[in-house]
């Protein structure tokens, strides 16, 4: 079964068919850059060229860099213009999809989906975060596989300032840190979300995930595991069209609650 999946991020949206069997891209994703500003139209129109690129007629899935209150309303709008704030979200890319179904939630809830489906943490029990770094700092938090929506970990302030304005990969650069200088500053960052939420494990995802082995080793003093994500900058696709089937856009497909096969995460269901 396949369903169409869009990750809208700060710099590009991008998406493409997702495999659910697989829990992978079916066809290579297909990206335009997001407008300046990101306001409703503009996005909605990016969305709409690239979903049209691959004459799609599905259900569609589709995340939002902000809160995404059920599965429909844009309470946040951190990276794209504020008159986002308050919109219909999944109506109004509905519309602009000439009537497909879509369902819309968090862009780091729905790569936290897709890694604990089919990814870094699959089968893992006990707190674990997953953390996007690109344009902001998204977050996505689990207790024994459930999800707990719309943690926006990227706003805690870290030195007076929100911890994305510092730790993102778009602050690296910005400033043209080092992998050195910036792995300190992601690492004050974790030690801050450790001391809060004691996790077991951080996923560590984005752009940034396939060059882990630059920053990951430089960090120190941070008790929980943590690795790469496994589907990289795909997650966030991936997740969306994972959310779209168990919102009933589509049949959910029955798999086993094991460690061999995959469950629906909680709060997505």
């Amino acid at each position: 079964m396949q369903i169409f999946g869009v990750d809208i991020g700060g710099s590009g949206i991008k998406g493409a068919p997702v495999d659910l069997e697989r829990g992978d891209l079916a066809q290579e994703r297909h990206k335009v850059l997001t407008p300046r500003p990101a306001t409703p139209d503009g996005v909605a129109d990016g969305v709409r060229e690239v979903v049209r690129h691959f004459d799609w007629r599905g259900p569609v899935g589709v995340t939002f860099p902000g809160v995404v209150t059920g599965g429909t309303t844009v309470r946040t709008a951190a990276n794209v213009d504020k008159a986002w704030i308050g919109v219909d979200a999944a109506a109004l890319l509905s519309e602009r999809l000439d009537g497909l179904p879509v369902t819309v939630l968090n862009d780091a809830d729905a790569a936290g989906v897709a890694e604990m489906r089919g990814g870094a943490g699959r089968g893992r029990t006990g707190t674990v975060i997953m953390l996007t770094f690109g344009t902001g700092i998204g977050s996505a938090l689990f207790t024994d596989g459930h999800l707990v929506p719309n943690t926006e970990l990227g706003h805690l302030e870290l030195h007076g300032h929100d911890a994305e304005k510092r730790a993102s990969t778009k602050a690296k650069e910005d400033h043209d840190l080092s992998w050195e200088h910036w792995a300190r500053r992601v690492q004050k960052y974790l030690t801050h979300v450790e001391m809060l939420f004691s996790p077991e494990l951080f996923i560590i995802g984005g752009g940034i995930s396939r060059k882990a082995h630059k920053f990951l080793p430089l960090i120190e003093g941070v008790r929980a595991q943590m690795i790469p994500a496994e589907l990289r900058n795909n997650a966030g696709i991936v997740g969306a069209a994972m959310a779209a089937s168990a919102a009933g856009a589509a049949p959910v497909l029955a798999v086993a609650e094991s460690t061999e096969g995959w469950a629906e995460p909680e709060g997505l269901a």
